[in-house]
């Protein structure tokens, strides 16, 4: 079954790519755009003047009121014509929990300022818990006014960059390690928060956070208090369909650039591309690559008729299978574009270097199979 789009959803991404041949035109723009890391404020507010960053977000806050399919659009080809928007997946999985679970001011500000152009992040991780969220021991304790944050975050994407971050803390240390966690809405140039970014080989991309006699208001709560827990499950589909789209693009530039290398590059007088060795391997990645975009696009259609429920199998599925590919397919164009894969002046390396991380976050390729087990009854 192949993969189809709407008339709309295909001149959409079409016009992405008009903006990207305009705005990137080459390796030399997307130097100097991405000098101080993978996201481009310059690139990002044209984008917001177009009135795409609030494609999936409802209209009464300037967004499109867009479905899971067109969201995944916009993923997919901001990610394949190598747009420097980096902060905007953290920016959506922040805009989505507001938008369920948000106060109607949160809603007005949070929202509206992501149509605009704003950077949001959302601060899970710490140096103790990582993947065992239930781990977490930062701490927001009640006051007369407000709630008081102490202790530190680590891997919090985007935070250097952004306005607001959506912490997730403990509030409570009765009943199971789940209960307990509360999400706020922190303005980074909140008294009390120092920002220190966290040296990696995809660049300037997450941070420390230390929290130090930090003071928020009581109205700095997002949803219900002790249900931080619950609340983040309910976003699981999303940040796993963000991550999938972005890869699946990925994949395809890294496959797409190494297949024309092959078929141009010549050795013992014909393209490596003719080679059996080669040949045969092109062919097995062509194959993953359109199983993938179908599971991709299934799971978007899946979601997009029914969105009220969790498909943790199918959006780990998702998830898993896009981001191993856009490693593997990264691999494979370096090995195959020899010492051009492995010089910074060519753009393969760079493709590496952004994928590796993304079986990383998000949730661990290893803890994606470990749902997927359990979902079959393991």
């Amino acid at each position: 079954m192949p993969v189809t789009l709407t008339e709309e959803q295909t001149a959409f991404a079409e016009a992405i790519g008009e903006f990207a041949r305009r705005e990137v035109p080459d390796k030399a723009a997307l130097d100097r755009l991405t000098v101080e890391g993978p996201h481009s404020e310059e690139v990002y507010r044209k984008i917001a003047d177009l009135g795409w960053l609030g494609i999936s977000l409802p209209e009464e806050y300037g967004g499109a009121d867009g479905s899971m399919k067109d969201l995944l659009v916009f993923l997919e080809e901001t990610s394949y014509h190598r747009l420097p928007i980096g902060g905007f997946g953290t920016t959506i999985i922040t805009a989505a929990a507001i938008q369920k679970f948000g106060s109607e001011e949160q809603k007005r500000t949070l929202l509206g300022g992501t149509a605009r152009g704003d950077v949001l992040a959302i601060s899970m991780s710490e140096p103790g818990a990582g993947s065992d969220v239930g781990g977490l021991t930062c701490k927001a304790t009640k006051t007369e006014d407000g709630w008081l944050v102490e202790g530190q975050k680590t891997w919090c994407s985007n935070a250097h960059i952004a306005s607001h971050i959506l912490l997730v803390a403990r509030t409570s240390t009765e009943g199971g390690k789940h209960d307990g966690l509360t999400m706020f809405v922190v303005p980074t140039d909140v008294d009390g928060l120092e920002i220190r970014g966290i040296e990696t080989m995809g660049g300037k991309e997450v941070n420390d956070l230390y929290f130090t006699n930090c003071h928020l208001p009581a109205d700095a709560v997002v949803g219900t208090e002790g249900q931080g827990w619950r609340q983040l499950m309910a976003g699981l589909n999303l940040e796993r369909m963000i991550l999938a789209g972005l890869m699946l693009g990925l994949a395809r530039r890294a496959f797409d650039d190494t297949l024309a290398y092959v078929k141009e590059r010549e050795q013992f007088g014909r393209p490596v591309g003719s080679f059996q060795a080669l040949r045969h391997r092109i062919a097995d990645n062509a194959t993953e690559l359109a199983a993938t975009k179908l599971l991709v696009h299934d799971t978007a259609a899946t979601i997009d008729a029914n969105p009220t429920a969790l498909f943790p199998k199918e959006a780990s599925m998702a998830k898993l299978k896009a981001t191993e590919l856009a490693k593997h397919l990264s691999l494979e164009g370096m090995q195959m574009l020899g010492g051009y894969g492995y010089a910074t002046e060519y753009g393969m390396e760079r493709l590496l270097r952004l994928s590796v991380v993304s079986t990383v976050y998000g949730g661990t390729s290893e803890i994606q199979r470990d749902i997927i087990g359990k979902t079959l009854g393991l």
